[in-house]
């Protein structure tokens, strides 16, 4: 009996120690892809980078994802804005993208949540980063790691003239009602192609042409909430989600910019009756 208490006891401590080094081995894969290495050189220049940050946010993404064009990714932090402690940036990294800098988004205080759902494309296997700058300029990260391939260069929108009679057109969705002081969510619907350059036009068998949203600027009441520095990683049809803080009714407006330098609005008035 002693002797197979003791062989447990070796085998439940070889499990912990194989998990803590499959552990600290991920962790170094992660730090030594070199694409990783050189957009942390340029974004944030040798500074420190807490990770992992379970609890300042989280990722969000399949393992596995059904369409590489369209894989859904969700950024969560673990507290409110604050005007005294803030997210001031969150930058999504996809390592195996042709553009690794998939988005940067600028938050603020009427953020009230930094928290940001959206959808990209993949190119290949690849870890799938979230990095938070806070206001003090402290750096955290999260990672996760996303098998998909082929979605930057998937085929166009097969009806490319409905598709092009519809650019630019935006609709809003709000859940919730002004006055209380609490982040309540939206949903920003943006009609464009986003054309990454990759994808072949099945008719001509000639590269179709890249042209995708650029920026994105949103306000409220005419205060910033949210803007965000995109490109191509970001699927067809981009969507966003995201939280503000409606102090009162006002004008929930949307300014986007794209490749082509085209500008397009819409805006929404959020009134109680939301």
């Amino acid at each position: 009996m002693k002797l197979r208490f003791d062989l447990a006891l070796v085998f439940a401590s070889l499990a912990l120690a194989h998990a803590a080094h499959a552990q600290l081995r991920g962790a170094e894969m992660q730090e030594a892809n070199a694409t990783w290495k050189k957009v942390r050189a340029s974004l944030f220049d040798g500074k420190a980078i807490a990770t992992p940050a379970d609890d300042m946010l989280a990722i969000e993404a399949p393992i596995r994802a059904d369409d590489a064009a369209i894989v859904p990714i969700s950024i969560k932090t673990r507290f409110p804005q604050s005007a005294s402690r803030y997210v001031d940036k969150l930058y999504l990294i996809i390592d195996s993208n042709p553009s690794p800098i998939s988005a940067i988004f600028q938050m603020t205080p009427q953020s009230g949540r930094a928290d940001i759902e959206t959808r990209v494309r993949i190119d290949d296997y690849t870890h799938v980063r979230a990095v938070a700058e806070m206001n003090d300029g402290q750096l955290y990260m999260t990672t996760t790691y996303v098998k998909a391939a082929g979605g930057c260069s998937a085929p166009p929108p097969k009806d490319a003239a409905a598709a092009q009679a519809a650019l630019g057109k935006m609709k809003f969705r709000v859940d919730g009602i002004p006055g209380s002081d609490q982040p309540i969510l939206a949903h920003l619907m943006i009609s464009h192609p986003n054309s990454s350059g990759f994808a072949i036009d099945p008719a001509s068998r000639q590269p179709v042409p890249a042209h995708y949203v650029r920026t994105i600027n949103v306000s409220y009441a005419g205060r910033p909430v949210m803007s965000a520095d995109v490109d191509f990683s970001i699927s067809e049809n981009p969507n966003f989600r995201f939280w503000f803080v409606p102090q009162g009714e006002g004008e929930l407006k949307a300014e986007v910019v794209d490749s082509n330098e085209l500008r397009f609005e819409s805006a929404v008035r959020v009134s109680q009756t939301n």
